[in-house]
């Protein structure tokens, strides 16, 4: 047999189970090695069956290396070292942006389903080969206590599923390092997990965001540690919120900042300045490294702005502040972060009587006051609403002078009294004893209405005290003006008993104008009361002994009477 018939039975007895492709790649070397002919003609039986023996070691059920050797638009041909190739679906090659990634002479991992199906083609899944190769590697991390990278995809019953390349449970417990109420805000996340459970046959595998968590907690714990003393302005992250202060993330270790210590300005809530999450910058007042506690401040990193009030605020200076505060005495206006004056009431209205800040402000106004006085050791400030507009008090003697006749509506009426509107806000009083030269006035009110307009005179005008003093009765002479002469002493006159006291009996002689009959002016009897004699409206004759016309009085003695 000469050497081409003996390569030739060579190649065939290796083609009768071999590809085309291996065909090919053997006849190649073949008959490149013609010079070699006696080796291949001893060898040629062990490579047949060295050869089938390849063959025989692809099994089904096994991941193994191959080479795309076609690319159509429904299949993709891979060759695998087997007699014949295998096809796998085109879908199994687009990535997820819905791109071919599948070229002829990529080498590729596929799972062997089958060899050989009716038609002769080996049944093959890259998908598959993907699925044990993920499967082999997360047993690789689990044995070496590594981590993976996964994807929180929702929510199942008693914690979370999570993509690492296959699925994973990650238990409610192990979310975070802290109790988890919504679990619903870690849904499309990504993080790195601990594999803590893992069984391959059952397909099961359990991970851990926690135990990560506390592996780099640990690590940023030394680092922060190292770093962490007094004075220091270091980063950290909102951990928790209470009603007394901030807990930060400082890196493995937390620290307090007390809501006396974030901001120079009036406290407010926590939660009103800062949220779970935010990143903030925070000074270390404290550090007790024994005991490992941190405390920590934010207003710290800016200057006290009482320390630039004496020369910021002067005496004089108007501005604008937001009211922020109410006590009885007073409002609290914050002129700037961190500085509030008091606006007391009595500084708040030139004319009215406030008492109570709510009669004309409600937190969060916008104010302008001026300043009144400062003292930045006790910070404190005594601003002034009024002092803004001018003291219509220093004007309204020159507007209204005594004895000026006025026209105004009653605002409001007392016992004493009652108030007339002038201007800008004064209310004159009219007392009761300036109502009527003649009538004695007990209630104001059964006189006069609410709302009701009326003239009256101005009396006086005290700027000091705040008052101005209103008369209706001047606005009519005095009839005590004409008394003097028209009583004069001796002039007998007939009168109408008013009241009857132990020390005599009041007589009126015409309307505004009384008499008095002291009982020593009465005639006598033996053992009786001479009062007992007279009743009210008991009609008498008397003759006059004295007037005086200062005290608006008249002395009288009976004549005689007749009831």
């Amino acid at each position: 047999m000469s050497q081409e018939e003996t390569i030739e039975l060579a190649i065939n007895r290796v083609g009768d189970s071999g590809s085309v492709h291996q065909r090919k790649a053997f006849h190649k070397e073949a008959r490149g090695n013609l010079n070699q002919t006696d080796e291949y003609i001893r060898n040629s039986k062990d490579l047949a069956e060295l050869y089938e023996q390849t063959l025989r070691g692809i099994r089904e059920g096994e991941v193994v290396r191959g080479e795309i050797v076609q690319v159509d638009e429904k299949h993709v041909l891979v060759d695998i070292g087997y007699k014949s190739e295998g096809q796998i679906p085109t879908a199994e090659f687009i990535d997820s942006k819905g791109n071919q990634t599948a070229r002829v002479g990529d080498k590729v991992d596929v799972f062997l389903e089958r060899k050989e199906d009716k038609d002769g083609l080996v049944g093959l899944s890259k998908e598959k080969a993907a699925t044990i190769k993920m499967w082999n590697e997360v047993e690789e991390v689990y044995r070496k206590g590594g981590t993976v990278r996964g994807k929180i995809i929702c929510r199942v019953k008693g914690g979370l599923c999570v993509d690492i390349g296959l699925r994973a449970f990650l238990p409610r417990s192990q979310v975070d390092l802290r109790p988890v109420k919504d679990m619903d805000i870690f849904l499309g996340t990504e993080h790195d997990f601990k594999v803590s459970g893992f069984n391959k046959w059952r397909r099961n595998v359990v991970v851990s965001r926690r135990a990560e968590l506390e592996a780099e907690r640990i690590a940023l714990r030394e680092k922060t540690l190292e770093r962490l003393q007094e004075g220091v302005v270091i980063d950290g992250i909102v951990k928790n919120i209470t009603d007394y202060g901030l807990f930060i993330d400082l890196g493995g270790i937390d620290g307090l900042c007390h809501v006396s210590n974030m901001s120079w300005g009036r406290s407010r809530h926590p939660s009103e300045m800062h949220h779970i999450g935010d990143k903030i910058m925070v000074k270390v007042l404290n550090f007790d490294r024994q005991k490992e506690r941190v405390s920590l401040g934010i207003k710290q990193l800016t200057p006290d702005p009482w320390t630039r009030v004496k020369d910021k605020y002067a005496v004089g200076t108007r501005l604008k502040g937001r009211v922020v505060g109410m006590k009885d005495y007073g409002a609290f206006v914050e002129v700037e972060e961190g500085v509030e004056g008091l606006l007391h009431v009595s500084e708040m209205s030139w004319t009215r009587n406030i008492g109570h800040p709510s009669q004309v402000l409600n937190v969060g106004d916008i104010v302008d006051v001026m300043v009144l006085s400062t003292d930045a050791a006790k910070k404190r400030i005594a601003l002034g609403m009024k002092q803004v507009e001018p003291n219509p008090w220093d004007t309204i003697s020159e507007k209204y002078p005594v004895g000026t006749t006025i026209q105004g509506k009653i605002k409001d009426i007392t016992s004493f009294g009652f108030f007339i509107g002038i201007d800008d806000g004064i209310d004159g009083l009219v007392h009761v004893s300036n109502i009527s030269w003649t009538k004695r006035i007990k209630y104001p009110s059964e006189l006069y209405k609410k709302g009701q307009e009326v003239q009256a005179v101005v009396l006086n005008i005290d700027k000091e005290n705040r008052r101005f003093s209103l008369s209706i009765k001047q606005l009519t002479p005095d009839p005590w003006d004409e008394v003097p002469q028209k009583y004069t002493r001796g002039t007998r006159v007939t009168g109408t008993v008013t009241s009857i006291t132990d020390f005599g009996a009041f007589v009126e002689l015409e309307e505004g104008v009384e008499g008095l009959v002291h009982v020593s002016e009465l005639p006598m009897d033996k053992g009786a009361n001479p009062l007992s004699r007279f009743h009210v409206d008991d009609v008498v004759e008397c003759k006059v002994i004295d007037v005086i016309r200062e005290d608006k009085r008249i002395s009288l003695s009976i004549w005689k009477w007749k009831k």
